[in-house]
């Protein structure tokens, strides 16, 4: 192998790497990847770019607290991200296999 390293990591790191696969399908897309967080984060990115610089860190703060605040009240912040049902139907199915 011409990289020990990396492959040690990887084979140390598969069983974390491959948790969410312990969740139902439908939520495999959703929990491997954190896309919801990243876009709140380049909005809140493209804000602050836009106002340049701040003449301090209270006002960069009230910025971005307002476009949260504006996030959770729009039709957007009520986005269901996942299904709970599914997991609580995968619980059950879980108890079900122990017992």
């Amino acid at each position: 192998m011409k990289l020990p390293e990396a492959a040690k990591k990887i084979e140390t790191g598969i069983k974390e790497t491959l948790t969410y696969m312990n969740f139902p399908r439908k939520h495999w897309t959703r929990i491997r990847t954190n896309n919801g967080i990243e876009r709140v984060m380049k909005e809140i990115r493209r804000r602050t770019r836009f106002v340049g610089s701040f003449p301090d860190g209270h006002s960069a703060l009230m910025l971005v607290c307002a476009r949260l605040r504006h996030i959770c009240s729009t039709s957007w912040g009520e986005k269901m991200y996942l299904n709970v049902g599914l997991l609580e139907t995968a619980d059950i199915n879980a108890e079900q296999d122990v017992g």
